[in-house]
């Protein structure tokens, strides 16, 4: 093959697989209209197409006119099976011509389309086309059009049908007309998940205990509408008990969470807020975030120790030391932890306990920088600055300068 006619060979079928690939659905055969209609000299009549299916985006007509005994070469469901998208309708004059009925009579009409039965039924008693979605003026005897939610307010305003009203222009024969309507089902929309119905699903997990634990929980959220729009169509997750609705929540809550980098950051975020809350004296608000953190399982060894020291600055010593002892399990090198159980034990009135642990470590570091000895000094200044006072604080300063 020459080069050149490979390279437009090789564009066309790029373009051709654009045009075809663009959106998930299927054209439903099932719910397409197909009506003969016989219209009196000078009469109309109105035409309801079949209910549209839940996800119906797009339709395609077609109308035929016939002479006496003619009958259609094709029906616009065997023509549109060549199109799999009805986007590759709209390409240019080409796609517009490949659905109109290769053949037609002499007689000609006129018709509108219509949203709802009431302005139809308006428009065959007086004949006027104010209320009209669409209204072919030009008598015709065939026609072809796509009318889409993006594009025609007949599909935007449409309830499911759509009302098709014809005006005969033969002043003396009955004229024979074939209205074909084919429906573009969208695949997710089928399964009834409109966007009203997505928003609701996200506003419910927005008010979940683990939603309300993150700085921003859109990606969460979103994770869990798209678990949940995979396994049941909106209807079907109507009808769960509430109950069931809530575990299922739940469980595509947990999955979300694990699956994702929301864990580490939603912790983390906790930890901040933990953090600063505690250096604005608020430790009870700062136990609650910590608290949080523990419950789920998510603790570390410095969370045990935060939260030990703000029960420290609270003077509940016995829930110091069951917190900080559990720190100690997880890692009993942790000096921050050693030294927040001395004084635990030390203001719980157990000095022989809080002794050991001050003279054990007394030569070592808690920080890279920061000496034992020095740590103590300033722990007890700020327990002193919290109202928190021991006549031991200075037999403890006294013991380590030994």
């Amino acid at each position: 093959m020459h080069k050149k006619n490979f390279i437009v060979l090789f564009l066309f079928l790029i373009t051709v697989n654009t045009v075809f690939a663009q959106k998930d659905g299927y054209w439903d055969k099932a719910r397409a209209t197909t009506e003969e209609i016989s219209v009196s000299a000078r009469d109309r009549i109105i035409i309801k197409t079949q209910d549209f299916p839940e996800g119906t985006t797009e339709v395609v007509y077609r109308i035929t006119l016939l002479d006496k005994n003619q009958q259609m070469a094709g029906s616009l469901i065997s023509v549109l099976k060549a199109i799999p998208d009805p986007t590759g309708i709209s390409q240019g004059s080409a796609g517009a011509v490949f659905i109109l009925s290769k053949i037609s009579g002499d007689d000609k009409c006129k018709y509108a389309v219509f949203s709802t039965a009431d302005l139809a039924t308006k428009y065959k008693e007086n004949g006027k086309t104010d209320d009209a979605c669409l209204f072919q003026d030009m008598p015709i005897s065939k026609d072809a059009k796509r009318l889409s939610t993006e594009k025609s307010s007949c599909m935007q305003l449409n309830t499911g049908n759509l009302w098709f009203g014809f005006e005969s222009k033969n002043w003396i024969m009955n004229q024979k007309i074939i209205l074909e309507v084919v429906p573009w089902v969208d695949n997710k929309l089928s399964r009834g998940w409109t966007l009203k119905n997505r928003k609701a699903i996200i506003d419910q997990c927005k008010t979940s205990n683990l939603a309300q634990k993150m700085t921003n929980s859109d990606d969460f959220c979103v994770c869990i509408l798209d678990k949940i729009q995979s396994k049941y169509k909106f209807k079907e997750f109507q009808k769960l008990l509430a109950v069931e609705r809530a575990k299922a929540f739940k469980d595509f809550g947990t999955s979300c969470f694990g699956e994702s980098n929301l864990s580490k950051s939603v912790y983390n975020d906790l930890r901040k807020q933990a953090a600063g809350l505690a250096k604005q004296g608020k430790q009870g608000e700062a136990i609650q975030k910590l608290t949080t953190i523990i419950n789920d399982g998510k603790a570390t060894a410095l969370d045990y120790n935060s939260i030990g020291n703000s029960y420290l600055l609270t003077k509940q010593y016995g829930k110091a030391i069951k917190f900080l002892k559990e720190g100690e399990k997880l890692d009993h090198t942790e000096l921050l932890i050693q030294l927040n159980l001395a004084h635990a034990y030390l203001l719980n009135d157990n000095y022989a306990a809080a002794k050991a642990i001050y003279k054990e470590y007394q030569s070592q570091n808690v920080t890279d920088s920061l000496g034992w000895t020095q740590k103590v000094k300033q722990d007890f200044a700020a327990f002193k600055k919290a109202g928190i006072t021991s006549n031991d604080f200075e037999r403890v300063l006294k013991l380590m300068d030994k």
